[in-house]
């Protein structure tokens, strides 16, 4: 997800989640209220398997690490009963760096005409650019809430659809090559999702909507309505919105707008899918992220079930609607 900052229509600090910088807000429609529904999801699993990703070390392309934490993945998303496709590329980093790079592709109920995407990027940031000690810098970052949590979320979520697949399409995808970007170039960053859009691993793939999961873990996180995400599926933001504030988690989804993000549902944009991105954003923060962001500290330390939680519950809900 990038991360730098352009001024839109004089209002909105537009930001990219590799390197964003989040200022200046407004108010976003009014969210539904829709009546809870029971559902499955149990944060401590969603936990574990974000620490299960952390303890393979930082997951940075051409790494064993990396190697090893996607094949479980893939193995992970088999035993919980999805169709999976490893879409594997070579991408070529800003830096002229080729990325050995893996899309893990599942699919629940696939001869279903409707169809749900939830996605999230599983790699890590090679650098901790932006941690207060420079000797840091040149080391990669655990990722733990950049990039793990989303991940763990969509696992813990496989889990309960390998009980109760509903019967409409649900499809999770975990995209790489995300966080291998650099400052003032919106097109370094999510090489993976790129990829994925131009190459589709399923012909005439084309989701009805997509929900993309980033940063989602972090202990203290609230997430506004990211302005890309309301341009391109309000109703979709909205119902979602609606969805957290009936089960009370309207302190941690805030109804209102926070910045726009060049993450990885950019790219489904603009290839005409509907999407938005829950993500993390942090008005009083430089960067508009978590303070952990792309530092030597995004480690589990920073991760709170209670915040895995209220996502996964809110994203299951919707779902069961």
């Amino acid at each position: 997800m990038r991360k730098t900052a352009i001024i839109l229509a004089a209002t909105l600090a537009v930001t990219a989640c590799g390197g964003k910088k989040a200022t200046a807000e407004s108010s976003a429609p009014e969210s539904a209220a829709p009546v809870p529904v029971e559902v499955s999801f149990n944060a401590d699993s969603a936990y574990s398997y974000v620490a299960r990703q952390v303890a393979f070390g930082p997951r940075v392309p051409n790494t064993e690490a990396h190697r090893q934490c996607g094949a479980w993945l893939a193995s992970e998303l088999r035993r919980h009963g999805a169709k999976v496709t490893e879409q594997k590329a070579s991408l070529k980093a800003f830096d002229g760096t080729m990325l050995d790079a893996l899309n893990i592709f599942g699919q629940y109920n696939p001869a279903a005409k409707e169809r749900i995407l939830l996605l999230a990027h599983w790699d890590c940031r090679p650098w901790a650019d932006k941690d207060p000690d420079p000797a840091n810098h040149d080391k990669p970052v655990d990722g733990a809430n950049d990039g793990a949590s989303g991940t763990g979320v969509l696992l813990e979520i496989a889990r309960q659809l390998s009980a109760k697949a509903p019967e409409k399409g649900i499809d999770i995808l975990f995209v790489d090559a995300e966080d291998w970007g650099t400052d003032g170039d919106e097109d370094s960053w999510a090489l993976g999702a790129k990829y994925f859009m131009e190459n589709l691993p399923v012909e005439g793939y084309s989701p009805d909507e997509a929900i993309l999961l980033d940063m989602v873990g972090g202990k203290d996180a609230v997430f506004c309505r990211e302005y890309f995400s309301e341009r391109a599926a309000p109703g979709l933001a909205q119902a979602v919105w609606g969805i957290a504030a009936s089960r009370g988690y309207d302190h941690i989804f805030l109804n209102r707008m926070g910045s726009a993000v060049t993450d990885d549902h950019v790219q489904l944009i603009s290839h005409g899918i509907p999407a938005i991105d829950i993500i993390e954003y942090h008005p009083d923060s430089d960067s508009g992220f978590n303070p952990r962001w792309h530092t030597a500290a995004d480690n589990m330390e920073g991760i709170d079930p209670a915040t895995l939680r209220a996502v996964g519950e809110t994203v299951m809900q919707y779902i069961a609607n």
